[in-house]
Protein backbone atom coordinates (compact mmCIF):
# COMPACT_ATOMS: atom_id res chain seq x y z
CA UNK A 1 0.00 0.00 0.00
CA UNK A 2 1.48 3.39 -0.82
CA UNK A 3 2.01 5.56 1.53
CA UNK A 4 -0.22 9.07 1.58
CA UNK A 5 1.57 12.17 0.93
CA UNK A 6 0.88 15.32 3.23
CA UNK A 7 1.44 18.66 1.48
CA UNK A 8 1.92 21.93 3.05
CA UNK A 9 1.84 25.06 1.29
CA UNK A 10 4.15 27.95 2.72
CA UNK A 11 3.87 31.13 1.65
CA UNK A 12 5.78 34.28 2.40
CA UNK A 13 4.00 37.39 2.05
CA UNK A 14 6.53 41.13 1.74
CA UNK A 15 4.92 44.21 2.23
CA UNK A 16 6.68 48.12 3.35
CA UNK A 17 6.08 47.54 6.79
CA UNK A 18 6.13 43.89 7.92
CA UNK A 19 7.15 40.12 6.85
CA UNK A 20 5.33 37.02 8.04
CA UNK A 21 4.28 33.59 6.76
CA UNK A 22 1.27 32.54 5.63
CA UNK A 23 -0.45 28.99 5.12
CA UNK A 24 -1.92 28.39 2.09
CA UNK A 25 -4.99 25.93 1.63
CA UNK A 26 -3.79 22.87 -0.73
CA UNK A 27 -4.50 23.15 -4.39
CA UNK A 28 -4.32 27.04 -4.09
CA UNK A 29 -2.11 29.66 -5.78
CA UNK A 30 -1.67 32.93 -3.51
CA UNK A 31 -1.64 36.32 -5.23
CA UNK A 32 0.33 39.22 -4.50
CA UNK A 33 -0.34 42.45 -3.18
CA UNK A 34 -0.63 44.88 -5.90
CA UNK A 35 -2.75 42.79 -8.20
CA UNK A 36 -6.30 42.83 -8.60
CA UNK A 37 -6.92 39.57 -6.70
CA UNK A 38 -4.64 40.33 -3.93
CA UNK A 39 -3.91 38.65 -0.57
CA UNK A 40 -6.61 35.63 -2.29
CA UNK A 41 -5.54 32.10 -2.10
CA UNK A 42 -7.32 31.08 -5.36
CA UNK A 43 -8.68 27.06 -5.55
CA UNK A 44 -7.39 24.92 -8.57
CA UNK A 45 -9.43 22.83 -10.70
CA UNK A 46 -10.06 19.59 -9.43
CA UNK A 47 -7.90 17.95 -12.43
CA UNK A 48 -4.61 19.86 -11.27
CA UNK A 49 -5.23 20.86 -7.93
CA UNK A 50 -1.43 21.19 -6.92
CA UNK A 51 1.56 19.40 -8.05
CA UNK A 52 2.96 20.88 -11.25
CA UNK A 53 2.80 17.42 -13.71
CA UNK A 54 4.34 16.68 -17.18
CA UNK A 55 0.92 17.18 -19.20
CA UNK A 56 -1.09 19.57 -17.14
CA UNK A 57 -0.80 23.06 -14.68
CA UNK A 58 -2.61 25.30 -12.33
CA UNK A 59 -2.67 28.74 -13.99
CA UNK A 60 -4.21 31.49 -12.07
CA UNK A 61 -4.58 35.02 -13.55
CA UNK A 62 -4.42 37.64 -10.61
CA UNK A 63 -6.03 40.42 -12.35
CA UNK A 64 -9.01 39.06 -13.08
CA UNK A 65 -12.15 40.50 -12.30
CA UNK A 66 -13.62 36.89 -11.67
CA UNK A 67 -9.89 35.92 -9.64
CA UNK A 68 -10.34 32.34 -11.10
CA UNK A 69 -8.07 29.59 -11.98
CA UNK A 70 -7.65 27.28 -14.87
CA UNK A 71 -6.70 23.30 -16.11
CA UNK A 72 -4.21 24.40 -19.16
CA UNK A 73 -2.26 21.43 -20.95
CA UNK A 74 1.57 22.17 -20.74
CA UNK A 75 2.69 20.01 -24.02
CA UNK A 76 1.27 21.56 -27.95
CA UNK A 77 -2.03 20.20 -28.52
CA UNK A 78 -1.81 20.24 -32.07
CA UNK A 79 -5.80 20.01 -32.41
CA UNK A 80 -5.99 23.46 -30.32
CA UNK A 81 -6.09 26.97 -31.27
CA UNK A 82 -2.67 28.31 -32.32
CA UNK A 83 -0.91 25.11 -32.96
CA UNK A 84 1.32 24.32 -36.03
CA UNK A 85 1.95 20.59 -36.32
CA UNK A 86 2.78 17.85 -39.03
CA UNK A 87 3.12 19.18 -42.37
CA UNK A 88 2.07 22.02 -41.11
CA UNK A 89 -1.03 22.29 -40.45
CA UNK A 90 -2.49 25.60 -38.67
CA UNK A 91 -5.61 25.87 -36.27
CA UNK A 92 -5.57 30.12 -36.48
CA UNK A 93 -7.07 32.21 -33.67
CA UNK A 94 -10.04 32.01 -35.87
CA UNK A 95 -10.50 28.13 -34.60
CA UNK A 96 -10.06 27.36 -38.72
CA UNK A 97 -7.65 24.91 -39.68
CA UNK A 98 -5.47 25.62 -42.72
CA UNK A 99 -2.24 24.20 -44.36
CA UNK A 100 0.74 26.00 -45.36
CA UNK A 101 3.29 24.42 -47.12
CA UNK A 102 6.15 27.11 -47.49
CA UNK A 103 9.02 25.80 -49.04
CA UNK A 104 11.93 23.68 -48.01
CA UNK A 105 15.07 25.34 -46.44
CA UNK A 106 13.19 28.80 -46.49
CA UNK A 107 11.97 30.45 -43.55
CA UNK A 108 8.21 32.30 -42.99
CA UNK A 109 6.91 34.98 -40.77
CA UNK A 110 4.32 33.08 -38.31
CA UNK A 111 3.89 36.11 -36.59
CA UNK A 112 5.02 39.85 -37.31
CA UNK A 113 3.44 42.70 -34.76
CA UNK A 114 4.81 46.12 -33.76
CA UNK A 115 6.99 44.23 -31.06
CA UNK A 116 7.34 40.72 -31.27
CA UNK A 117 8.35 39.19 -34.72
CA UNK A 118 8.01 35.22 -34.64
CA UNK A 119 9.84 33.17 -37.59
CA UNK A 120 9.82 29.34 -38.95
CA UNK A 121 12.22 27.64 -40.76
CA UNK A 122 11.05 24.47 -43.19
CA UNK A 123 12.45 21.32 -43.44
CA UNK A 124 11.28 19.34 -45.88
CA UNK A 125 11.52 16.50 -49.28
CA UNK A 126 9.91 16.16 -52.08
CA UNK A 127 9.96 12.96 -54.32
CA UNK A 128 10.55 12.39 -57.43
CA UNK A 129 7.71 13.62 -59.45
CA UNK A 130 5.86 16.03 -57.11
CA UNK A 131 4.98 19.25 -58.31
CA UNK A 132 5.38 20.70 -54.09
CA UNK A 133 8.05 20.00 -50.81
CA UNK A 134 6.56 17.69 -47.92
CA UNK A 135 7.55 20.47 -45.29
CA UNK A 136 8.07 20.67 -41.73
CA UNK A 137 8.81 23.18 -39.28
CA UNK A 138 12.78 22.60 -37.69
CA UNK A 139 12.81 25.80 -36.03
CA UNK A 140 11.90 29.01 -34.87
CA UNK A 141 13.20 32.55 -34.38
CA UNK A 142 11.93 35.06 -32.42
CA UNK A 143 12.70 39.14 -32.19
CA UNK A 144 11.07 40.62 -28.95
CA UNK A 145 12.07 44.01 -26.57
CA UNK A 146 15.33 44.22 -28.67
CA UNK A 147 16.49 40.73 -28.15
CA UNK A 148 16.77 37.44 -30.26
CA UNK A 149 15.57 34.00 -29.29
CA UNK A 150 15.85 30.47 -31.29
CA UNK A 151 15.16 27.11 -31.04
CA UNK A 152 15.70 24.21 -33.28
CA UNK A 153 15.41 20.88 -33.68
CA UNK A 154 18.63 18.92 -34.91
CA UNK A 155 19.15 16.35 -37.84
CA UNK A 156 19.31 12.82 -37.36
CA UNK A 157 19.75 9.39 -39.17
CA UNK A 158 17.52 7.88 -37.14
CA UNK A 159 15.49 9.08 -34.27
CA UNK A 160 16.38 8.04 -30.49
CA UNK A 161 14.12 9.07 -27.64
CA UNK A 162 16.98 9.09 -25.49
CA UNK A 163 18.96 11.88 -27.01
CA UNK A 164 17.58 15.80 -26.90
CA UNK A 165 17.37 17.11 -30.41
CA UNK A 166 16.82 20.52 -29.20
CA UNK A 167 19.33 23.77 -28.80
CA UNK A 168 18.81 26.98 -27.92
CA UNK A 169 20.03 30.52 -28.19
CA UNK A 170 19.37 33.95 -26.80
CA UNK A 171 20.74 37.18 -28.45
CA UNK A 172 23.27 35.08 -30.42
CA UNK A 173 24.65 32.94 -27.82
CA UNK A 174 24.01 28.73 -27.68
CA UNK A 175 22.40 28.13 -24.09
CA UNK A 176 22.34 25.16 -21.88
CA UNK A 177 19.34 23.81 -19.84
CA UNK A 178 20.20 20.79 -18.20
CA UNK A 179 18.12 17.93 -19.05
CA UNK A 180 15.73 16.58 -16.51
CA UNK A 181 12.39 17.28 -15.98
CA UNK A 182 11.58 20.56 -14.59
CA UNK A 183 14.48 22.38 -14.67
CA UNK A 184 14.45 26.23 -15.94
CA UNK A 185 16.76 28.68 -17.67
CA UNK A 186 16.14 32.50 -17.38
CA UNK A 187 17.33 35.35 -19.20
CA UNK A 188 19.33 37.95 -16.90
CA UNK A 189 16.18 39.96 -17.35
CA UNK A 190 14.20 37.52 -16.55
CA UNK A 191 11.66 38.29 -19.68
CA UNK A 192 12.43 34.87 -21.11
CA UNK A 193 11.91 31.91 -19.36
CA UNK A 194 12.52 28.26 -20.96
CA UNK A 195 11.21 25.22 -19.31
CA UNK A 196 12.02 21.47 -19.66
CA UNK A 197 8.47 19.67 -19.68
CA UNK A 198 10.44 16.46 -19.78
CA UNK A 199 14.34 15.54 -19.70
CA UNK A 200 14.26 15.91 -23.19
CA UNK A 201 12.86 16.90 -26.38
CA UNK A 202 10.01 18.59 -24.70
CA UNK A 203 10.10 22.49 -23.56
CA UNK A 204 7.87 25.80 -22.67
CA UNK A 205 9.14 29.03 -23.35
CA UNK A 206 7.58 32.06 -22.34
CA UNK A 207 8.70 35.47 -23.39
CA UNK A 208 6.92 37.76 -20.92
CA UNK A 209 3.96 40.05 -22.08
CA UNK A 210 4.43 38.66 -25.33
CA UNK A 211 3.86 34.87 -26.31
CA UNK A 212 3.55 31.25 -24.36
CA UNK A 213 5.50 28.59 -26.66
CA UNK A 214 4.69 24.90 -26.05
CA UNK A 215 7.31 22.58 -28.23
CA UNK A 216 7.59 18.80 -28.28
CA UNK A 217 10.22 17.66 -30.94
CA UNK A 218 9.50 14.65 -32.97
CA UNK A 219 10.36 12.03 -35.93
CA UNK A 220 8.53 11.20 -38.98
CA UNK A 221 7.90 7.88 -38.43
CA UNK A 222 8.10 4.63 -41.30
CA UNK A 223 4.26 4.37 -40.41
CA UNK A 224 3.72 8.04 -41.11
CA UNK A 225 6.11 8.07 -44.35
CA UNK A 226 4.09 4.97 -45.71
CA UNK A 227 0.49 6.40 -44.98
CA UNK A 228 1.54 9.42 -46.58
CA UNK A 229 3.75 8.39 -48.89
CA UNK A 230 6.60 11.10 -48.31
CA UNK A 231 9.11 8.91 -49.44
CA UNK A 232 11.74 10.17 -47.06
CA UNK A 233 15.43 9.14 -47.55
CA UNK A 234 16.55 6.07 -45.66
CA UNK A 235 19.32 8.88 -43.57
CA UNK A 236 17.11 11.34 -41.99
CA UNK A 237 14.12 11.21 -40.12
CA UNK A 238 12.99 14.98 -40.22
CA UNK A 239 12.86 15.30 -36.46
CA UNK A 240 10.61 19.06 -36.47
CA UNK A 241 9.14 20.56 -34.11
CA UNK A 242 5.20 20.44 -32.93
CA UNK A 243 4.13 23.88 -31.76
CA UNK A 244 1.50 25.55 -30.00
CA UNK A 245 1.15 29.42 -29.34
CA UNK A 246 -0.97 31.36 -26.31
CA UNK A 247 -0.51 35.44 -27.61
CA UNK A 248 -1.03 38.24 -25.49
CA UNK A 249 -1.55 41.72 -26.27
CA UNK A 250 -1.50 40.87 -30.25
CA UNK A 251 -2.86 44.46 -32.33
CA UNK A 252 -5.50 44.44 -34.22
CA UNK A 253 -3.12 44.64 -37.44
CA UNK A 254 -0.82 41.66 -36.12
CA UNK A 255 0.65 39.30 -39.29
CA UNK A 256 2.13 36.33 -40.28
CA UNK A 257 0.84 33.37 -41.90
CA UNK A 258 -0.89 32.64 -38.57
CA UNK A 259 -0.85 35.97 -36.59
CA UNK A 260 -3.52 37.46 -39.32
CA UNK A 261 -6.24 34.91 -38.13
CA UNK A 262 -6.02 37.23 -34.96
CA UNK A 263 -7.27 40.10 -36.50
CA UNK A 264 -10.64 40.46 -35.23
CA UNK A 265 -12.10 41.25 -38.75
CA UNK A 266 -10.09 38.40 -40.93
CA UNK A 267 -11.39 36.45 -43.71
CA UNK A 268 -9.73 33.15 -43.57
CA UNK A 269 -9.23 31.83 -47.06
CA UNK A 270 -8.90 28.05 -46.20
CA UNK A 271 -11.93 26.56 -48.13
CA UNK A 272 -14.34 24.72 -45.92
CA UNK A 273 -15.69 21.13 -46.47
CA UNK A 274 -11.98 20.84 -47.68
CA UNK A 275 -9.88 17.71 -46.32
CA UNK A 276 -6.43 19.87 -46.80
CA UNK A 277 -7.56 23.28 -47.15
CA UNK A 278 -4.13 25.15 -48.35
CA UNK A 279 -3.46 28.61 -47.90
CA UNK A 280 -0.46 30.54 -49.92
CA UNK A 281 1.18 33.95 -48.83
CA UNK A 282 4.83 32.34 -49.45
CA UNK A 283 5.50 35.55 -51.39
CA UNK A 284 3.84 37.70 -48.66
CA UNK A 285 5.82 36.21 -45.49
CA UNK A 286 9.10 34.75 -47.03
CA UNK A 287 11.77 36.29 -44.66
CA UNK A 288 15.67 36.09 -45.64
CA UNK A 289 17.09 34.39 -41.89
CA UNK A 290 15.51 33.31 -38.88
CA UNK A 291 16.18 36.37 -37.13
CA UNK A 292 14.78 39.05 -39.72
CA UNK A 293 11.68 41.25 -40.03
CA UNK A 294 12.00 41.73 -43.80
CA UNK A 295 9.21 40.14 -45.26
CA UNK A 296 6.46 42.15 -47.49
CA UNK A 297 3.99 42.27 -44.64
CA UNK A 298 6.26 42.49 -41.76
CA UNK A 299 5.22 45.42 -39.44
CA UNK A 300 7.82 44.46 -36.34
CA UNK A 301 8.98 48.16 -35.28
CA UNK A 302 10.86 47.28 -31.93
CA UNK A 303 10.16 50.59 -29.23
CA UNK A 304 7.32 51.47 -31.16
CA UNK A 305 4.64 52.99 -28.23
CA UNK A 306 1.79 50.44 -27.99
CA UNK A 307 0.33 52.42 -25.26
CA UNK A 308 -2.92 53.74 -27.73
CA UNK A 309 -3.24 50.89 -29.46
CA UNK A 310 -6.26 48.29 -29.16
CA UNK A 311 -5.80 44.63 -28.26
CA UNK A 312 -7.33 41.69 -29.64
CA UNK A 313 -6.47 39.88 -26.86
CA UNK A 314 -6.56 39.96 -23.13
CA UNK A 315 -2.91 40.66 -21.79
CA UNK A 316 -3.51 38.33 -19.14
CA UNK A 317 -0.89 37.11 -17.18
CA UNK A 318 -0.51 33.93 -15.09
CA UNK A 319 1.12 31.92 -12.60
CA UNK A 320 2.43 28.35 -12.32
CA UNK A 321 1.32 26.52 -9.55
CA UNK A 322 4.87 24.90 -9.12
CA UNK A 323 5.39 22.32 -6.39
CA UNK A 324 8.78 20.60 -7.43
CA UNK A 325 10.84 23.53 -6.85
CA UNK A 326 10.45 25.43 -4.05
CA UNK A 327 8.81 29.07 -3.51
CA UNK A 328 9.24 31.19 -6.33
CA UNK A 329 7.33 34.56 -8.02
CA UNK A 330 6.18 32.98 -11.14
CA UNK A 331 5.69 36.12 -13.47
CA UNK A 332 5.14 38.26 -10.40
CA UNK A 333 1.07 38.45 -10.35
CA UNK A 334 1.32 35.05 -8.01
CA UNK A 335 3.51 33.15 -5.63
CA UNK A 336 3.43 29.19 -5.94
CA UNK A 337 4.30 26.77 -3.58
CA UNK A 338 6.05 23.41 -2.93
CA UNK A 339 4.94 20.03 -1.22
Amino acid sequence: MMAKISYVFLILLVSVESSMQQVVPVGSVYCLTGTRCQWQAIPCPEECPYPLTMNKACYVDCDSPTCSSQCRQRRPNCQGIGSACYDPRFIGGDGIVFYFHGKKDQTFSLVSDTNLQLNARFIGHRPTGRSRDNTWIQALGILFNSQSFTMEATRAETWDDQIDHLIFSHNGNEIEIPQYSMSTWYSEANDTKVERISSKNSVSVTLKGGVEIMVNVVPITKEEDRIHRYMLPSDDCFAHLEVQFRFSGLSPKVEGVLGRTYQPNFANPAKPGVAMPVVGGEDKYRTTSLLSADCKLCIFAPGSDRDDRESSLATNQYVTLDCTRGVSTGSGHGIVCKK
